[in-house]
């Protein structure tokens, strides 16, 4: 009984500590979308006079081409692709469309941890031959989640080039695929490095 408390209370101390790290890394992105916003509002306006224009002085010898009526910035929002000379080119992910990716991608690997961590870290010392104790994989868990934010911010924006070029169409299960490989190879590396008589090596 007071094993699974002490269990409930370590899990509820994980969470709360992964929350904080979340709220850090959306205050910084709202404070970034705040200043861009003020940027834009400081940007002098521009003001047209009236135009008059005198058609009987205008003389066309050729008129072809294409005419769009009523495309304007705010209408690109809604536009997935389109053509130029024939070419398809990707519109990247809107703000809020990398916010949501990037809170789906923190709670797979949040389930990710508590899931294959354990299983992970066991595999890794028997290939490596170390016998370390609980109270490294609680650490390791720790230091990755304190990581995932930035870790995930990055990879979004190296993913973003890719999507503008249509190269990447699932960026997510990339991404996450990624940051497994390197959450593994993390844990190889942080073994590695520790001391040996840490490591409390196996007889061979």
């Amino acid at each position: 009984m007071y094993q699974d408390y002490s269990q409930f209370l370590q899990w509820m101390q994980h969470t709360i500590h992964a929350q904080e790290n979340r709220i850090a890394s959306l205050e910084q992105t709202i404070q970034k979308l705040l200043e861009e916003v003020k940027q834009l509002k400081d940007k002098p306006s521009i003001n047209v006079e009236k135009i008059e224009y005198k058609f009987d002085q205008l003389k066309v010898e050729n008129l072809d081409g294409t005419l769009n009526v009523g495309l304007n910035p705010s209408d690109l929002a809604g536009i997935e692709d389109f053509a130029v000379q024939n070419q398809p080119v990707n519109i990247p992910p809107s703000p809020k469309d990398q916010m949501q990716r990037s809170i789906k991608i923190e709670e797979s690997l949040y389930r990710y941890l508590e899931t294959d961590l354990p299983a992970i870290f066991e595999e890794t010392q028997k290939r490596l031959n170390v016998q370390l104790d609980e109270s490294y994989l609680s650490f390791i868990k720790q230091d990755i989640i304190k990581q995932l934010p930035t870790r995930i911010d990055y990879h979004l924006k190296s993913n973003a080039n890719k999507e503008r070029a249509g190269e990447n169409q699932d960026a997510e299960v990339t991404i996450l695929e990624l940051l497994k490989k390197e959450i593994q190879n993390g844990i190889v590396v942080f073994i590695n490095n520790l001391p040996d008589n840490v490591k409390g090596m196996k007889p061979q």
